[in-house]
């Protein structure tokens, strides 16, 4: 595959990885194959030249007629040489990201949006050593990894992947010698032409457990080795800024998972399969504790002939000979004189036992919590810490700093972050399972007849006094529909996990859809009733609402405000130190509502729960539901940070890792430091002292206005009756269903009704038909309405807004990448799929004009000529990736005109086209 190279690294690494895949294409496929393929390459780099030129349009005419005469093994080809190019093109700017940060810092100058910078910043800013400390003190990041489908690449393709960027980062070596340079281009050709051979496709749908391996992936290979290495660059960066103090720094970090505890809509997770994810995760962990034990015994080599050791640590090795009398013996002979040696064995055994333990535990709810083999083995990670710990003090006191700070340190530093479970696992729900189960355990004890009917404030008065009445309702045996019997097996699960498996496994349930104070209620109800909660004894876990439409945000506020002021609820919280954690959801608000109308509820809604829970002395931690597109709250993670509501982080972030967005920020190291660092350094900077920007009302009411604006223009064209009908046709929602890449269903209920049509399924094909219209649609109208009044007055207010307001400004430049990565001309190639011509027509120009007016408003107010002049990277990448994902348009076009026309089941047909999603989508990027 022909690319031309302009002697930067970049285009040097994509022209030799772009021969090496032509060599593998003509040895595999056939030099005919490798000539279509350039052909068309060719074609669509012509055809892009400048739409509407003649010449453009007989290439844009020759492409797509070339494309639909081949036949299915042709099209197949092509499919896989342009999704394996983009595979490569991906790998390749990674590796140009991290060569450009690396040469910054190589000559001494600061790279942004890093942890350094943000501590000099903060210094520069006056902000004392002893105030940064507390902020450290008080700050936790916690990025949760969702199984959304929208990552298309099978693990069997991330490791080829994975193993190609090692050799990428050999060849960029500076002391390579040319035996070495071919050495290294036979393993990429080895690589390559692996994954040519390999199907892209699942030949069956994922597992819920099969996500969970993949999640368990990007920790075991990407999360764990860069965690300590991370912690260093940050305690560095305080030292050379405030060198007086001795710092301590806390794990600020956290990692959780949904995958395997989230069952809204997913009847795949059942308690079975949500207690073998538990399982899984504490295995995995156990099992990188026990290799690094075996290698950390290995180093720690110091003997009493030539150094002491601490009495405390002579102490913890007689009560661990009593303990393991058998392994005593053998120490004894084997290590008499080294007893660092001889209490990482002690702790190796352990860590097995605790591995024993785990793959053999069933749960038995209503068990008290096991005190059997307490001291043989791991229960918490504070037992693992409490030992790791006694060596460190012990070679801290004997002259082995320089021993601790090593390989130990860095082991503590993950069982710190990571625990025995490595992703602490969430639980979520939708509201309506819990009000069903409620309703039929109140009526089958004859307290109440009809639950689901009462009006709130009646459901809230009924709840608070049944959680404050000691008899139980629900008996041991259950006598209920299936649904309600899981609902209720569910907790008590809960309730055996943490008290006979891991106390630390799981501590938040999330209530999908909640409208009411009683949809939390209704949670702790189900929780006392499993022995999660008792009133003024304890608490487990949080009881998180989430709120999603653009409605349920904006009764946000009143909801928590009624619930605080319930003596029931108050109970709760006050075991779990005061704390609430309230979730907000990007994706239905934006299905729903659109674009800015969605952004804006939000914003507000955080501002607003701010203030609701600073009245009631509860502290409230915002978990930000945002998937990988600009549809569904995706964009630059730190840029979010940074346009948060003033005085909302305040050292607390939880956010959703989504879909593709996990393999493209975790699947090389590199990049997930990166990424990491940025989350980190936002999240410093937005929650520092006096860092607040001051917010001048007029921008919040033309923000307010322009969202009305929007929200109109929305909802008339999803409002439309052509718009469903357009929908079905213009893009392959349809046969998104097929594709094999997640667990869940695409809908929550079997109907046409776009309430109940997933936002991820719903984003990711509007990005596949390069429409993009969940990222931008209603903008341009809002802001034609909004400048109408007084144009030059307005406009000159909202580019003050851009410069001065990182809110807006981070809604512009999302605006303007989503603008920049739809086209016209291919979106209105897949509207040529839509059956009635009138439909066609009136929704075709509908969205081509509000794209139009979109691009001007937001070029106008960002003043830039053209989108993405601003950050001329990603402007180049996507022209550069243009030509490669044009074909992959033309050719699911063509194949889904074929399939439909067909009207009925054809596997090679629709696996063609689930071939041209994955090629499109690895284009595109960040597209679900």
């Amino acid at each position: 595959m022909s690319t031309s190279s302009s002697g930067e690294p970049l285009s040097e690494i994509i022209h030799l990885l772009g021969d090496i895949l032509g060599t593998v294409i003509s040895e595999q496929s056939g030099p005919d194959a490798l000539a279509l393929e350039e052909r068309v390459r060719e074609l669509a780099k012509h055809a892009r030249d400048d739409h509407g030129d003649v010449a453009a349009d007989v290439a844009a005419c020759e492409l797509g007629q070339l494309v639909a005469e081949l036949d299915l093994p042709q099209s197949q080809t092509l499919i896989k040489a342009f999704t394996s190019y983009f595979g490569l093109v991906n790998l390749a700017e990674q590796h140009e990201r991290l060569r450009v940060l690396r040469m910054r810092e190589a000559q001494g100058r600061p790279v942004s949006e890093s942890l350094a910078e943000a501590i000099t910043q903060l210094r520069a800013n006056g902000i004392s050593a002893q105030d940064v400390q507390t902020l450290l003190d008080h700050v936790v990041v916690k990025p949760v990894f969702t199984a959304h489908p929208t990552e298309s690449k099978r693990r069997t393709v991330l490791e080829k992947l994975r193993n190609i960027s090692v050799l990428l980062a050999r060849l960029e070596a500076l002391d390579v010698l040319p035996r070495e340079r071919r050495e290294i281009e036979r393993g990429l050709q080895s690589e390559i032409t692996g994954m040519w051979q390999a199907h892209e496709l699942r030949d069956i749908r994922l597992t819920v457990l099969d996500e969970v391996k993949k999640g368990l992936y990007f920790c075991e290979h990407t999360l764990l080795p860069i965690i300590p290495q991370m912690y260093r660059d940050l305690h560095d960066a305080l030292r050379q800024n405030y060198p007086d103090h001795e710092w301590r720094v806390p794990s600020i970090l956290r990692f959780g998972s949904w995958i395997g505890g989230d069952r809204d809509g997913n009847p795949y997770v059942t308690p079975e399969v949500t207690l073998e994810t538990l399982k899984l995760l504490r295995l995995r962990a156990l099992a990188e504790y026990v290799q690094q034990v075996e290698q950390l015994s290995l180093n720690l080599t110091p003997s009493l002939h030539v150094v002491p050791c601490s009495a405390e640590l002579k102490d913890a090795l007689a009560d661990h000979a009593q303990r393991f009398p058998a392994v005593a013996q053998v120490l004894s002979r084997r290590n008499p004189h080294e007893p660092y040696r001889q209490f990482c064995t002690y702790i190796w055994e352990k860590l097995n036992n605790s591995v024993a333990y785990t793959r053999s535990f069933q749960p038995a709810w209503g068990r008290e919590a096991l005190t059997a083999g307490a001291g043989t083995r791991y229960a918490a990670s504070s037992e693992l810490l409490y030992d790791l710990r006694i060596i460190d003090r012990s070679l801290r006191e004997n002259r082995g700093t320089a021993i601790a700070d090593g390989q130990l340190a860095d082991l503590i530093r993950q069982v710190e972050v990571f625990g025995l479970h490595l992703l602490t696992l969430d639980i979520r729900q939708h509201a309506e399972r819990h009000t069903a189960a409620v309703a039929e355990v109140l009526a089958a004890a004859d307290v109440c007849a009809a639950y689901a009917a009462l009006p709130e404030p009646e459901r809230v008065a009924l709840l608070s006094r049944e959680l404050q009445n000691a008899r139980p309702l629900i008996p041991t045996r259950l006598q209920y529909s299936a649904e309600t019997k899981e609902t209720i097996a569910t907790f008590r699960l809960l309730h055996a996990v943490l008290e006979q498996f891991s106390p630390n496994a799981t501590h938040t349930y999330i209530i999908s859809m909640t409208t009411g104070a009683s949809d939390l209620l209704a949670v702790l109800l189900l929780a006392k009733e499993a022995g999660l909660y008792a009133p003024g004894k304890w608490s487990r876990f949080d009881i998180v609402p989430l709120f999603e439409t653009r409605e349920d945000l904006a009764h946000a506020p009143s909801i928590m405000t009624n619930l605080f002021a319930l003596p029931a609820y108050r109970e709760h919280l006050a075991l779990r130190n005061n704390h609430q954690e309230v979730m907000v959801g990007y994706s239905d608000s934006n299905k729903l509502a659109g674009f800015l109308p969605a952004s804006w509820a939000l914003y507000e809604a955080q501002q607003a729960l701010w203030e609701v829970a600073d009245q009631a002395g509860v502290s409230l931690e915002l978990f930000h539901g945002r998937g990988g597109s600009i549809g569904r709250g995706g964009g630059p993670a730190n840029h979010a940070i940074l346009a948060q509501p003033t005085n909302t982080v305040r050292g607390r972030l939880k956010l959703t890792e989504q879909g593709e967005v996990i393999s493209d920020r975790y699947g090389h190291p590199g990049i997930a430091t990166r990424h990491l660092q940025q989350i980190l350094s936002a999240v410093l900077l937005a929650s520092a002292p006096h860092s607040a920007p001051e917010i001048d009302p007029a921008w919040e009411a033309a923000v307010s206005e322009l969202a009305e604006h929007a929200f109109m223009a929305y909802r008339e064209l999803v409002e439309h009756k052509d718009f469903l009908p357009y929908f079905h046709g213009a893009t392959p929602i349809d046969e998104l269903s097929s594709l094999k890449i997640g667990s869940r269903p695409a809908r929550r209920k079997q109907s046409d009704r776009l309430e109940d049509l997933r936002a991820i399924p719903w984003v990711f094909a509007w990005m596949q038909s390069r429409h993009t219209l969940p990222g931008w649609y209603g903008l341009g109208t809002a802001v034609e309405a909004y400048l109408a009044e007084d144009r030059a007055a307005r406009l000159e207010l909202l580019r003050a807004m851009y410069c001065n307001w990182p809110f807006w400004r981070t809604t512009l430049d999302n605006a303007q990448m989503v603008l920049a990565k739809a086209d016209l001309h291919i979106a209105e190639l897949y509207a040529g799929l839509v059956p009635d011509p009138g439909v066609r027509e009136r929704m075709w120009k509908r969205i081509a004009d509000e794209f139009a007016r979109t691009e001007r408003a937001v070029c106008a107010i960002a003043g830039v000529e053209r989108l993405l002049d601003r950050t001329p990277t990603l402007q180049r990448s996507i022209q550069r990736r243009n030509p490669y994902v044009d074909p992959l348009s033309y050719i699911q076009v063509a194949l889904l005109r074929r399939l439909r026309a067909k009207g009925e089941a054809n596997p090679a047909l629709e696996e063609a086209v689930l071939l041209t999603v994955n090629g499109i989508a690895a284009g595109l990027r960040n597209t679900g």
